[in-house]
């Protein structure tokens, strides 16, 4: 498989406070890479960093063969990554549908372009299709998340990034997320990056990282994955 991601040597910053610390992380075309690791030690920084959110002092990110480090997140977006942050970021006053519209704002000529929903969100997400006029605030924090990973596929990505997609949603729609990253990754051929503490959902992981302290600390195939390894770094 040929690399799409690369991270070398990454060091942000927030104010004075050093969050990551010479970080290298890859992900390979078609496959699911999952970051692990106890709350504050660094995940949603590398994800932001990725992003564009937070600008690294130090290192370098390669996407699909491409610098990324003076790009805009709106830039990052069209050069294919997609983001679904932590707390989802659903905009409540907008319908199902005006929020899935908004996640085609990322390709070639924006939302003026683009004739339609791709029904391929509905198929790993059927109810999104019975809620469309819904407004996105009267959704349950499971359903969110189904309308937050949509909206970010809408826009094509080559790499998905995910951020604690399982945090605080009832069992029986973890297992219809879970479901729909692997659908995601065999039927769309989109490779994602998972911070995830659920550990069924880790599992299904090609490769993991664990991060401690802002720095990568263990790694390799998931099932070469420890329980010493779960203890310390995904137990509460």
């Amino acid at each position: 498989m040929t690399t799409l991601l690369e991270m070398r040597g990454l060091n942000t910053y927030y104010g004075e406070s050093h969050i990551l610390r010479d970080v290298d992380l890859t992900v390979k075309a078609g496959e699911m890479v999952c970051l692990i690791g106890r709350n504050g030690v660094g995940k949603t920084t590398l994800l932001k960093s990725l992003i564009g959110l937070l600008r690294p002092r130090r290192g370098e990110i390669v996407f699909n063969g491409i610098p990324l480090d003076r790009q805009a997140p709106h830039q990052r977006a069209h050069a294919g990554l997609g983001y679904v942050p932590q707390g989802r970021e659903i905009i409540p006053q907008l319908t199902v549908e005006e929020n899935l519209m908004l996640g085609m704002e990322a390709l070639p000529g924006g939302l003026d372009r683009q004739r339609g929903i791709d029904p391929f969100v509905y198929d790993l997400f059927p109810i999104l299709r019975d809620f469309l006029t819904r407004k996105g605030g009267d959704l349950s924090g499971g359903q969110q998340q189904q309308l937050a990973i949509a909206r970010a596929l809408l826009g094509k990505p080559k790499l998905l990034l995910l951020d604690e997609p399982t945090e605080g949603i009832q069992p029986n729609i973890v297992l219809d997320i879970e479901s729909a990253v692997r659908q995601i990754i065999s039927q769309a051929g989109i490779s994602v990056l998972l911070v995830e503490q659920h550990l069924h959902f880790v599992r299904q992981a090609d490769r993991y990282y664990a991060m401690q302290r802002g720095d990568i600390v263990a790694s390799g195939p998931t099932q070469e994955l420890s329980q010493s390894v779960v203890d310390q770094f995904l137990s509460v």
